[in-house]
């Protein structure tokens, strides 16, 4: 459950219009329709039920799981090395630019617009060495009171839908298709928030080499729109 005040912080930070630059990043999704591996709707949301599923989405709900679950207890070291692994897990530059530049803006702005105690903590302690997105945002909803669950589905959510606005302007795909797609992609993330509610970090991995191939031909590609 979420009460008003949570949905509210909520919406304004996994919103397009928040300031951390989602909308400058295609995870290989720039690249993938340059390849023709993304065509249409349909291909795009193959694409993207197996990014949400196998890869740096799901890596990243559980990262968000942890990072809420040190921050609720205030465990300062659990946070710590939590942050570095996310900061490590990323399989390119760019992807591990996209996590880590996003990760410091939420902060930033977090911190101005949405002030706590725990994010002022957290954030001193890693100014010398990043945070990742799902990590600065778990800190944010254990210190604001934001249940686990809605985070999660939240923040898969915004991640597909940054995407598929990618997809939108370069395929191109038309906003109605666009719509269709992240419909379409709703019952998998409904699926996904209790499976990584129980995930064993022991266990977590990643299966999606395609996604890290088109990241890494994005870096050389000739003509880009998005950073990563």
């Amino acid at each position: 459950m979420i009460d008003q005040a949570g949905l509210y912080r909520l919406l304004a930070w996994l919103s397009p219009a928040y300031p951390i630059g989602a909308f400058s990043y295609s995870h290989g999704v720039e690249y993938a329709i340059e390849a023709g591996l993304i065509r249409d709707r349909i291909t795009l949301i193959a694409w993207l039920q197996h990014l949400l599923a196998h890869g740096a989405a799901w890596v990243d709900a559980v990262l968000l799981r942890e990072a809420h679950a040190a921050a609720m207890v205030e465990d300062a070291d659990a946070l710590d090395t939590l942050a570095d692994l996310a900061i490590a897990w990323r399989g390119t530059a760019e992807t591990a630019l996209e996590s880590s530049q996003q990760g410091g803006s939420f902060l930033t702005i977090s911190r101005a617009a949405w002030p706590h105690a725990w994010l002022e903590a957290f954030a001193t302690r890693r100014q010398d060495r990043g945070v990742a997105l799902p990590v600065a945002l778990g800190v944010a909803g254990a210190a604001h009171g934001i249940s686990i669950a809605p985070l999660i589905g939240g923040y898969l959510h915004a991640f597909a839908a940054n995407l598929i606005s990618a997809a939108v302007r370069i395929v191109p795909l038309g906003q109605t298709d666009g719509q269709k797609a992240l419909a379409a992609l709703a019952p998998l993330v409904d699926a996904l928030v209790p499976r990584a509610l129980e995930q064993d970090m022991a266990r977590l991995a990643t299966a999606a080499p395609m996604v890290d191939w088109c990241s890494m031909r994005h870096e050389t590609q000739y003509t880009r729109l998005f950073r990563s």
